[in-house]
């Protein structure tokens, strides 16, 4: 009898295991994601940088004649303060450094310093090649341009260090990465016109981990084609993450769920399978 039960229980096992490996497969080993608040966002900023930092959201939008930066409140989504840019350029990334914020455009190769505080120009800078993402580590800025290759820059002189190229799992270019954020020491990257996002090392380009925000929002409520995701800040001090989207009237508060959390809730150990009876040999 003892014997048969060690039998099914073996069986059981293997064919949980299968079960999960499988669906590990079929996921395509992507995390998912938890939403804990959801926030209002302006539905006419079409969204290139997102920065949170000392209690406040700082915004990088995009699009000639409508591009800004602009401080928010997360609560409301309220302009508190706002930069807009000339006619002639197209917001694109942002990030902060000391007191300062600093801000990308698309493809006139212009940087922009703005006092963090005020949002008063305090000098522009150039750069080769587009604009798309910008962040920062505890030593210098990280620029993507929607290629495979990302670039690092010295945040005083702005001139290039060293640059990495991005590789998926199977070691092929992955094009196309767009807003950054720097978070546990990883790039985390929206990916243009997907619902992914991708985490990077950012020594050696690797993909580490995808995180799949499908659903996140409805899309019934987007109207125009170019409305895809893009934006993601966090709170250090919280750890909080939030991300958003071009034109989306939303932004969300996420929590990552990781892969083996997932298979954990869909294929859970039945209940019962080890009795808590004192004669058992498979008591916990």
């Amino acid at each position: 009898m003892l014997r048969r039960l060690i039998l099914g229980i073996c069986l059981l096992l293997v064919a949980i295991f299968s079960a999960a490996r499988a669906n590990a497969q079929h996921v395509g080993h992507s995390d998912g994601y938890q939403i804990v608040h959801v926030y209002p966002h302006d539905p006419g900023a079409f969204t290139q940088g997102l920065v949170y930092v000392d209690g406040h959201l700082y915004e990088s939008t995009g699009r000639n004649g409508k591009s800004s930066v602009r401080m928010l409140d997360l609560s409301t989504g309220q302009v508190l303060q706002h930069y807009d840019l000339a006619a002639e350029y197209f917001g694109e990334g942002l990030t902060n450094w000391g007191s300062d914020l600093v801000q990308l455009t698309w493809k006139t190769r212009l940087g922009f310093v703005y006092d963090r505080f005020s949002l008063a120009e305090k000098r522009t800078f150039h750069y080769e090649g587009e604009g798309w993402g910008l962040t920062h580590d505890d030593k210098q800025f990280i620029l993507s341009d929607g290629t495979p290759i990302l670039r690092f820059l010295d945040p005083h002189s702005f001139s290039e260090t060293k640059r990495i190229s991005v590789t998926d799992e199977k070691g092929h270019p992955l094009s196309n990465i767009n807003e950054l954020e720097y978070i546990h020491g990883e790039l985390y990257a929206n990916v243009w016109q997907t619902d992914q996002i991708v985490r990077i090392s950012p020594r050696t380009g690797k993909i580490l981990g995808r995180i799949d925000l499908s659903g996140l929002m409805d899309k019934s409520e987007l109207a125009d084609p170019d409305a895809v995701l893009n934006g993601i800040a966090y709170d250090a001090k919280e750890d909080r993450i939030f991300v958003t989207g071009k034109l989306w009237p939303k932004l969300f508060e996420i929590k990552v769920v990781h892969q083996g959390h997932q298979l954990r809730a869909l294929y859970p150990m039945p209940k019962g399978l080890f009795s808590s009876h004192p004669d058992s040999k498979f008591a916990p």
